[in-house]
């Protein structure tokens, strides 16, 4: 009996043991990007990857009349027409909704933590200092300790409650805002409402998910109501924070600081040929209170690893079902 047909991009870079396991189950087609497909490549698919940074929308769907999974080793999928995919009968196969193994996954909830300490404690501007030859702590005190500062979870799900529990252990008051959540399923802190959280931390870390109404939700009336001095960590979702509302907030001194893993937009074509021309880029061009990383929450070897075997697997038991 033939094998289904899978559609797999080099740029995706899976693990070698995963490249494995893709020919163990499939017939494999390889690209080097979605800039390469071809409607004889497709017309012959019955699962695809989805990378992202690249859109998988109704053209593309309406050129493999044999597609059945359309897979993506990511908890968001917005470079995915889900809603298009599910009406023509095909599966989107990612990781969200997956609870259990997502437990073990941690490095975005990791890197939160890091930024704070990176954030308040001034550590790439004195290790730039250092580098240049400059002995000196005193220009590079952080605020305060962590553990007299006060943590803000906007969020309470996997991630802000593995950022919760680290900012716990590092002796910080930890309060947590998220509508979703029943009072009665957590016993921490918990404030009546986002402006609530943002008024009285010293620290707010994002884990909402990015949702039409959640869209700029971080925007020039919230960032008012945020603790004059606080920070602001983002490694949840770009669109969630209204760029030019924070850089206001961050040039008028209203807040310390802020470190953030996504960028409004940065899923869209050609963003990074964009990002020279992005207001809080050429601000951190010239400012130590802001910190940019390329969305880098999951990217350690071994989450990436465990999470392309996973997508793998849930690829094939769509075909399967």
């Amino acid at each position: 009996m033939a094998r289904p047909v899978a559609l797999y991009y080099d740029v995706l870079q899976f693990h070698p043991e995963n490249v494995d396991l893709l020919h163990a189950s499939f017939e494999v087609v390889r690209l080097p990007d979605p800039g390469h497909d071809s409607p004889e490549v497709l017309a012959r698919v019955d699962a695809a990857f989805a990378p992202l940074g690249f859109h998988f929308g109704a053209e593309k769907i309406d050129l493999a009349p044999r597609l059945k999974v359309i897979g993506s080793n990511t908890t968001g999928h917005p470079h995915i027409d889900v809603a298009y995919a599910e009406r023509r009968g095909i599966r989107v196969a990612t990781l969200k909704g997956q609870r259990e193994f997502l437990w073990g996954i941690t490095p975005t909830a990791e890197l939160a933590f890091g930024l704070i300490i990176a954030l308040t404690r001034n550590l790439l501007p004195a290790a730039a200092a250092a580098r240049r030859g400059e002995w000196s702590r005193w220009p590079w005190a952080g605020p305060a300790m962590l553990s007299r500062m006060s943590l803000g979870v906007a969020g309470y799900g996997r991630l802000g409650r593995l950022v919760a529990r680290y900012g716990r252990a590092f002796g910080m008051s930890v309060t947590f805002y998220d509508p979703r959540v029943d009072p009665a399923d957590d016993p921490a802190e918990r404030a009546d409402s986002l402006a609530a959280l943002v008024a009285g931390r010293d620290v707010i870390s994002v884990h909402l998910p990015y949702e039409p109404e959640t869209g700029h939700l971080f925007d020039h009336a919230l960032f008012e109501k945020f603790k004059p001095g606080a920070f602001l960590v983002n490694t949840a979702r770009g669109e969630l924070v209204d760029q030019a509302a924070l850089l206001d907030a961050l040039e008028r001194g209203h807040l310390a600081g802020a470190a953030l893993d996504v960028l409004d937009g940065e899923f869209e074509p050609g963003f990074e040929g964009r990002l020279a021309r992005e207001p809080l880029f050429a601000y951190a061009q010239t400012h130590d209170n802001l910190i940019l990383t390329p969305h880098i929450g999951g990217s350690t070897r071994d989450a990436w690893k465990l999470t392309q075997a996973h997508t793998i697997r849930l690829m094939v038991d769509s075909l399967r079902s």
